[in-house]
């Protein structure tokens, strides 16, 4: 029988920060593979590591010490001059608040991780951002600021613009937090026809019910991963 290559593993991944009283270990001996198309959850107390470890696996922070390597990249060797890019085609991150650019139009907050690494023509950033728009069912907000959209449209385009540069892995950090439950169940919807398309989800939540819903659970206390 076949087995998978892991888009993701972690062995024995540590992270120390530096801190007056010493140093402080957010991670202590991390080991994770996730498998593509795989849909986790990752649940813990408040400064329990999760954060961290979604950092880690982004390539945002790197790890003190272990093995982290993400879509085939070892990113404990990878210089920070190429981390940027890698990240822009590898990597959708969906965050708690957003972060649309409120100058830009919708459409255009979707067309930016195209821009940035330089994918396609004008009018092909344009025709995919569209097609984004309409699969999260927001393409009649296309020329809309995000300051005239709600909160769960909003995370919608969030999502729109993740997937912009059809990444392999779609790394959410709380993407719910700031949504009412049923706005919440209609982007976690989305997570789970994604997941089923194939892109590998890895989602932070708070919301143990919607945690238990995803493929797989992983709780992280005192920086281990403890189920």
């Amino acid at each position: 029988m076949e087995t998978k290559t892991p888009l993701i593993t972690l062995t024995a991944v540590t992270k120390a920060y530096a801190t007056a009283a010493g140093d402080y270990l957010a991670l202590r001996g991390i080991d994770l593979r996730i498998d593509p198309g795989e849909f986790v959850a990752i649940v813990g107390k408040s400064g329990s590591g999760k954060s961290t470890l979604l950092n880690i696996i982004t390539g945002i922070d790197r790890a003190s010490s272990g093995e982290v390597r993400v879509a085939g990249a070892d990113l404990m060797q990878m210089p920070e001059s190429r981390m940027a890019s890698w990240r822009g085609r590898t990597v959708g991150i969906v965050f708690q608040f957003f972060q649309l650019l409120p100058t830009l139009t919708t459409l255009e907050n979707v067309m930016l991780p195209m821009d940035f690494c330089h994918i396609g023509t004008l009018r092909e950033r344009r025709e995919r951002a569209m097609a984004l728009l309409e699969r999260v069912g927001l393409a009649d907000q296309a020329d809309k600021l995000p300051m005239a959209l709600s909160g769960g449209q909003q995370q919608r385009v969030a999502i729109a613009r993740a997937l912009a540069n059809n990444p392999p892995l779609l790394v959410a950090d709380e993407p719910t937090g700031n949504l009412d439950s049923q706005t919440a169940e209609a982007v976690f919807q989305l997570f789970i026809e994604l997941a089923g398309q194939g892109t590998t989800i890895v989602m932070v939540t708070h919301d143990s019910d919607l945690a238990r819903r995803a493929g797989r659970v992983v709780l992280v206390s005192d920086g281990r991963i403890v189920h």
